[in-house]
C-alpha cells in the first residue's frame, strides 16, 4: 500500500494499471499548470485593473485642473487690472495665495518657460519672432502660464520663441 494523506482514499497500486497511473500523473501536472496560469492571469489582471484606474483619476484630476486653472488665469487678469485702477486693492491676492498654496498642496506647479529652450512637451509656440541675440527656440515670451503634477503636463505653456534670421 501507498503512504496515505487525510484527502487520498487507500488505494492499491497493485490494482492500478501503469499506464492508469501515468495518465493520472500527467492530468495532475496539467491541472497544475493549469492552476498556475491562471493564478499568473489573475495577477496581471489585478495589476491592469490598478493601472487602469491610476490613469482614469489622472485623466479626471488633468481635466479638472485645465478647467480649475481657467478660472485661476481669470481672477489673474482681474487682480492686474484692479491694481491699476486701485494698488491697494489686496483682497484679490489672498485668495490668489490660497490658491497658489492649494495647487501646491496636490503638486501643480507652473512650468518655468521664460529664457528656456523651447519643448514640445511642455510649451505650445504661438509666435515666432526674429533674433539674431539668441540661440534659436529660446522662450521671450509667456502668454499663457502651463502646469505640470507628477511628471505630467497638464496644460502647455503658451509661449513666444526666438527665431534667428536667414
Amino acid at each position: 500500500m501507498s503512504e496515505q494523506n487525510e484527502n487520498q482514499i487507500p488505494i492499491n497500486e497493485e490494482q492500478v494499471p501503469n499506464d492508469e497511473i501515468t495518465e493520472l500523473k500527467q492530468n495532475l501536472i496539467n491541472c497544475e499548470d493549469k492552476l498556475k496560469r491562471s493564478l499568473a492571469d489573475y495577477i496581471n489582471l489585478e495589476r491592469k485593473t490598478q493601472s487602469d484606474i491610476q490613469k482614469g483619476i489622472a485623466e479626471k484630476f488633468d481635466k479638472f485642473m485645465i478647467q480649475f486653472l481657467t478660472i485661476y488665469d481669470d481672477l489673474s487678469r482681474a487682480k492686474e487690472i484692479l491694481k491699476k485702477e486701485n494698488p491697494e486693492a489686496l483682497g484679490i491676492d489672498g485668495i490668489l495665495k490660497n490658491i497658489d498654496s492649494l495647487l501646491g498642496s496636490y503638486s501643480v506647479t507652473p512650468i518655468k518657460a521664460l529664457g528656456e529652450i523651447f519643448d514640445p512637451n511642455l510649451h505650445e509656440a504661438i509666435t515666432v519672432i526674429n533674433d539674431d541675440s539668441l540661440d534659436e527656440n529660446t522662450i521671450t515670451k509667456e502668454l499663457r502660464k502651463g502646469y505640470i503634477s507628477h511628471n505630467r503636463t497638464i496644460r502647455p505653456t503658451l509661449v513666444e520663441i526666438s527665431k534667428k534670421s536667414q
